[in-house]
């Protein structure tokens, strides 16, 4: 097959390395796939200067894009986040909330979302400029922002072009509360049903979400897929033959580790007065460390009040210890003899992090509502301790077991967990979707 011959997917995502934010491992991991699967892929995405002001940035995880694969950075405006006051209009020196409250209506004309709005037309326009060097086969757009949805219905209603829409979380599910966003006949509503209706697939990142807008679209449910976060092979492989120093109690010390975003929703305090109280009751984890690593809030500084909970939790011996590359992350894991899961509280929510817990092996203490979606990922994990309520004394409930079971763990006990979670790989939740997309486009 020469690379003319190749199909050719346009890929949308607003956050896309070197972006820090929340999805940008969903949409690395999704193009990368297709390009590897023979396709080759272009991706829009916002202009690098827009991540420096919003999500932060990591050099490290740019690096793993495929080679292959074509950028085209768009241009977004950077006005709202701009924090030199000599360069406000004077309307906006005048009265910001009125001009934030008039831009955003702006916003709102060009598409129905706060912020993101405004980017239409730059997307279209680029979406017109790739189409026309080189005619795309599929455009799948990935949100939120749900504007990512733009191009490909706009491509369809051009020329035809099939499209899908992946949805990280949902346009009018608040999906930790579980109440509706907006009204049925709303515009932003009207504009989704329209976009689903004409879709080749719409995905989901969990069951109880798809099964939301099943409820929500009852005629096209035989387009709904769920492709689940995964973990990716390469991660995996680095804990193959995984062992632990083992031993008594008297001679052991463990480092419960906590890898992710920390935001408002997660039962932080909860989980970290359990740990406190553990360490009153349990000599074992008494000489024990928590250790969290990962951001602090959504954007690229550091939410000051997780910053200032984890710090009055510092004399027991709980400690931040920053950002990780996506690069360095298997070699985090490696540091930690058992982990901390903490999640938003709601049935919706699962999180990327509860795959890659899953792959480690390692022991898994769960502090995060009992019926989230993570639970029915991990309900028939072995060495996976979760709370039967979000408290503080069901939390040191969960850190005692799970220290007591992490000091006996062998290499074989590793062996067998990693085993289990081998059908939340990647491949296996992307390979039967590109498979049936490229029967779609005729390519297969």
């Amino acid at each position: 097959m020469t690379v003319d011959e190749r199909p050719h997917l346009l890929y949308v995502a607003w956050g896309y390395p070197p972006s820090r934010g929340a999805g940008v491992y969903r949409a690395l991991a999704t193009a990368n796939s297709f390009a590897r699967s023979g396709w080759r892929v272009t991706v829009l995405t916002a202009s690098r200067e827009v991540f420096d002001y919003q999500t932060g940035t990591d050099g490290e995880l740019e690096k793993t894009i495929d080679p292959g694969i074509a950028i085209v950075r768009v241009p977004f405006s950077l006005e709202r986040a701009e924090p030199d006051l000599s360069q406000w209009s004077r309307a906006r020196m005048t009265s910001n909330l009125l001009w934030s409250y008039i831009r955003a209506q702006k916003d709102r004309i060009s598409f129905p979302e706060p912020v993101y709005g405004g980017w239409r037309r730059a997307l279209v326009n680029a979406t017109d400029r790739v189409h026309q060097e080189n005619p795309v086969d599929l455009v799948l757009g990935t949100a939120n922002p749900n504007v990512d949805f733009i191009p490909g219905w706009h491509l369809h209603r051009k020329a035809g072009v099939p499209y899908v829409m992946d949805y990280r979380d949902a346009w009018h599910l608040d999906v930790f509360s579980g109440e509706r966003i907006g009204l049925r006949h709303s515009r932003s509503a009207r504009l989704e049903n329209r976009f689903l209706k004409n879709a080749t697939e719409a995905w989901f990142v969990n069951v109880p979400i798809r099964d939301w807008h099943v409820q929500e679209h009852p005629d096209l449910a035989d387009k709904f897929h769920v492709v689940a976060n995964a973990f990716d092979a390469e991660f995996a492989s680095q804990f193959k033959d995984m062992e632990r120093q083992t031993g008594i109690h008297q001679s052991r010390s463990l480092v419960f580790g906590y890898l992710g975003t920390i935001y408002g929703p997660i039962p932080l305090k909860e989980a970290l007065d359990g740990w406190r109280m553990a360490r009153s009751q349990s000599d074992l984890i008494s000489r024990s460390r928590l250790v969290f690593r990962g951001r602090l809030g959504h954007y690229s500084e550091p939410d000051p009040k997780v910053l200032k909970l984890l710090e009055h939790y510092a004399g027991d011996s709980v400690s931040y210890e920053g950002p990780v590359s996506k690069t360095e992350v298997a070699a985090v894991y490696a540091q930690f003899d058992a982990l901390l899961l903490a999640l938003a509280g709601s049935e919706y929510v699962t999180s990327g992090k509860v795959f890659e817990y899953a792959a480690t092996g390692l022991p898994i203490a769960s502090v995060h509502y009992p019926k989230s979606a993570a639970s029915t990922i991990l309900q028939d994990r072995n060495d996976w301790y979760p709370v039967k309520e979000v408290s503080a004394q069901a939390a040191c409930e969960v850190f005692l077991q799970t220290a007591e079971r992490a000091v006996h763990m062998t290499a074989t006990d590793y062996a067998k967990n990693q085993n289990w979670a081998s059908h939340l790989a990647r491949e296996r939740q992307l390979s039967p979707r590109i498979q049936r997309l490229e029967e779609v486009i005729g390519k297969d």
